[in-house]
């Protein structure tokens, strides 16, 4: 699979915000768990992998949420819905992020520098408080979406990031235990029913300076 930069910048025009999606068409095993590999290869603060992805397949789930969802065609329309869940009592626990550093034994071959490492990261993360742990995590959890979705643009797959819901509701309807996990957003993929809008973007000399 090889992409020129005229294919991937093909592929970004045509990413848009789906709002409704052939709900006839599924998205094949192999496509999909190629997706979930690309978000789980993601990047994130600390290496800490403050992600957990919630693949809702089940048409009665969707059903339930659309309601606590502004109604969005988008959340019953969709082939797969993600809810990508962000990690908050692991981030504050050794027995989560202590193996998370010792499993890098190529970059962190000495001992005392792997701790000091570590005591970095403890230094950093009980500074947060529950809001601001909860606010970090999601934010890693939004890379991990942006690579999926553009991904899936690239391989013909069309998707759109949801962020209007009831943030109490929807975590009661899919059981979550919010000392560990909140809902940071929506993504909903699958195959378009309309063409793409035209894209508006401001140019790029109002976006960016050099120093």
């Amino acid at each position: 699979m090889n992409f020129s930069k005229d294919d991937i910048l093909k592929a970004f025009y045509e990413r848009h915000a789906c709002k409704l999606f052939d709900d006839k068409k599924k998205i094949p095993k192999e496509d999909f768990d190629f997706l979930l590999e690309i978000g789980r290869l993601s990047p994130s603060s600390f290496g800490m992998e403050h992600w957990k992805f919630l693949v809702i397949t089940s048409q009665d789930l969707k059903e339930k949420l659309r309601p606590v969802c502004w109604n969005q065609p988008q959340i019953t329309t969709c082939s797969h819905l993600v809810a990508y869940l962000a990690k908050k009592s692991f981030l504050k626990n050794p027995d989560y992020y202590r193996p998370m550093y010792e499993r890098k034994s190529d970059i962190f071959p000495d001992v005392e520098l792997r701790e000091k490492a570590i005591k970095r990261y403890e230094n950093f993360v009980n500074r947060l408080d529950d809001r601001a742990l909860a606010c970090w995590s999601a934010k890693q959890c939004y890379i991990a979406a942006a690579n999926m979705m553009s991904v899936a643009a690239m391989i013909g797959i069309d998707s759109c990031p949801i962020e209007g819901f009831e943030k109490d509701k929807v975590e009661e309807i899919l059981g979550l235990d919010t000392k560990d996990y909140e809902i940071s957003m929506f993504v909903a993929f699958g195959y378009r029913v309309n063409p793409p809008s035209k894209k508006y973007r401001l140019p790029i000399e109002q976006l960016v300076e050099y120093r």
